[in-house]
């Protein structure tokens, strides 16, 4: 007799009661960090995915109260984080809590293609037992998170009481946060609102884009404010109602303004202006001075777990940045 395979459980998903039928593949791809959807029906069709205990073909649509396992040959990673001897740029700290200002490059948490050097690493060398949210083992401390390349403030729990607390201040969106981003245009309203639905694009499931349809992807919420009208660029202020994945970078270029040299979403070439090579000199300087998507968490306020008073947070732009608004600056007026 042929022994089985031992499988090991690496996810597990229970669907809301609220859930609405939908592809179990498509189901999937919304929820694992990266995968495609060859891989998600291949290990459907390889017996790796059982619903309710049984396994299901890829079209087999999800239901409330589903119980879906996610099974493979290999034992999941370990999920435990090495503490690295990383400098923290540390704005608040008490007991209970602390604010980090995040530096552009530095990775939130450990994760494929990224196991060390990142501030979750930092975070464990420096703080012992921090606590960890259920179903978020391997990132102590963490109650959300910015992208690699966006710098800015982070609020990092020191207790499980303050864990619990601000998660769930973020859950009910009450948390302000404020985000300074260059885009490539001007706005035609100085200020408005982009409520539109977002989620995992099929063709690159590392990008995230907007979903007109509001039976798919998830709610979405940005508002935002037109603070320098630059001609070419212009500075932003975004103010995040929801938080989901790469939100402001998919609202904008959604909007049709694209942050500047943001390659993810295509705004890393000449999206406004002449053709002129000239302009087209000037642009690349630009990019070469801040080589990221030109976005900064620049504060943050939410209500202190112990205290239950109101605090808030501000933070500089970082270097990099100021110097491409005062680049832009020059050349509208000058040129």
């Amino acid at each position: 007799m042929e022994e089985q395979e031992e499988l090991f459980e690496h996810h597990r998903l229970v669907c809301d009661p609220g859930q609405e039928p939908y592809r179990i593949d498509k189901f999937l791809m919304d929820r694992l960090p990266n995968v495609t959807r060859n891989k998600v029906q291949q290990g459907i069709k390889d017996g790796f995915v059982k619903v309710n205990g049984q396994e299901v073909k890829p079209n087999y649509k999800v239901h409330p109260g589903d119980d879906i396992i996610v099974e493979l040959p290999e034992p999941p990673r370990d999920t435990e984080v090495v503490p690295e001897n990383i400098p923290l740029n540390i704005v608040y700290e008490d007991e209970h809590l602390l604010v980090v200002n995040k530096e552009a490059g530095m990775v939130v948490h450990p994760a494929y293609n990224n196991w060390t050097g990142t501030l979750v690493n930092a975070l464990t060398y420096h703080f012992q037992q921090l606590p960890t949210m259920e179903g978020n083992d391997g990132r102590p401390g963490l109650v959300h998170r910015i992208d690699k390349d966006t710098s800015g403030l982070l609020v990092i729990a020191k207790t499980e009481k303050a864990m619990n607390s601000l998660a769930k201040q973020f859950f009910d969106h009450s948390i302000e946060r404020t985000y300074y981003a260059l885009v490539w245009g001007v706005p035609e309203e100085e200020e408005g609102t982009i409520d539109v639905h977002l989620g995992r694009s099929e063709k690159d499931r590392r990008v995230t884009v907007a979903i007109e349809d509001a039976s798919r992807g998830r709610n979405a919420i940005t508002h935002y404010k037109l603070l320098r009208d630059l001609r070419y660029v212009s500075l932003i202020q975004c103010n995040l109602e929801t938080g989901r994945t790469h939100q402001i970078r998919a609202h904008m270029k959604y909007l049709g303004h694209p942050l500047f040299n943001d390659a993810t979403y295509g705004g890393d070439k000449v999206l406004k202006g002449t053709q002129f090579s000239k302009y087209k000199a000037f642009v690349d300087n630009a990019f070469k001075l801040m080589p990221r998507q030109a976005l900064h968490a620049k504060s943050l306020g939410f209500i202190h777990p112990a205290t239950r008073k109101f605090i808030q947070f501000d933070s500089e732009l970082p270097e990099d940045f100021k110097a491409v608004i005062e680049k832009w600056d020059n050349y509208v007026q000058y040129e």
